[in-house]
């Protein structure tokens, strides 16, 4: 992988590791940091050996959001034209799953980073927000939307009109995150999970990663339409067969994709 500045992405057997590396700035998400993540993700997407990918923050936050000084110096035309987006994109198209390790401080754009991953593991330290309305403006990634399908109108509304920090146990209860855990153990644990996810095969997990978000996007028959479709693909993939037989006979699967 191509030298990064603001981002240290290093591989764990199976599982990539990317770490959010502003440390000084609480990892806030600038211009830099964008393009580096898209150069990551771009990347690790032509590794076929990669099976997940986990993100993180090196430091005491995963990320607190935006660069301030930068978002309030750009030209609106700027913004519009081009912002977070290429960011936003790159973790869309990504095949794989991504698993978001909250450490710290996950506020604003980096509450909107975790949410646009696939599975978020907090540790018990972290605290999660919208608080953007502090500083007279709302949400612009993901933030009044993916929280609201998230976590229901009421809640989603509250965080986001007072911008109040939430604890990980509360963000637990929400269901907005899936686990919390010691902080000493979260990397380790979200690495556990990015194996657990290496030991299927990565044609069906890109398949049923892709009818998990529909669930979001589309109506329910849409959603069924496009499930109905990946099912049908993945028992006749060589992989599903190769699993089925598998279990006819009682060994592990020999997964070719």
């Amino acid at each position: 992988m191509s030298e990064l500045n603001t981002v240290i992405a290093e591989r764990i057997g199976n599982v990539a590791v990317v770490k959010l590396n502003r440390p000084d700035r609480l990892n806030a998400i600038n211009m830099a940091m964008v393009y580096d993540l898209v150069e990551a993700f771009r990347t690790l997407s032509r590794e076929r050996e990669v099976s997940s990918v986990v993100v993180t923050g090196v430091g005491k936050a995963f990320s607190a959001g935006a660069d301030v000084k930068e978002m309030v110096e750009m030209p609106l035309e700027s913004v519009v034209r081009e912002g977070h987006m290429p960011l936003w994109e790159a973790m869309r198209s990504f095949k794989r799953p991504i698993i978001a390790a909250l450490n710290g401080v996950t506020a604003g754009g980096g509450l909107e980073l975790a949410m646009a991953c696939d599975i978020i593991i907090a540790g018990e330290s972290a605290r999660l927000g919208q608080p953007e309305i502090n500083l007279g403006i709302i949400p612009g990634a993901g933030g009044t939307q993916r929280l609201t399908r998230t976590v229901g109108k009421y809640r989603a509304m509250e965080l986001v009109l007072t911008g109040r920090l939430i604890s990980a146990w509360e963000a637990y209860r929400m269901g907005l995150v899936y686990k919390v855990v010691p902080d000493e153990a979260l990397l380790d644990e979200a690495i556990r999970l990015g194996r657990e996810v290496a030991s299927k095969s990565k044609f069906a997990v890109e398949l049923a990663k892709e009818s998990v978000n529909k669930a979001l996007e589309t109506t329910l028959q849409q959603g069924l339409d496009i499930e109905r479709r990946n099912f049908y693909v993945s028992i006749s993939s060589e992989d599903g067969k190769e699993g089925m037989r598998a279990f006819l006979e009682k060994r592990k699967p020999n997964w070719k994709f």
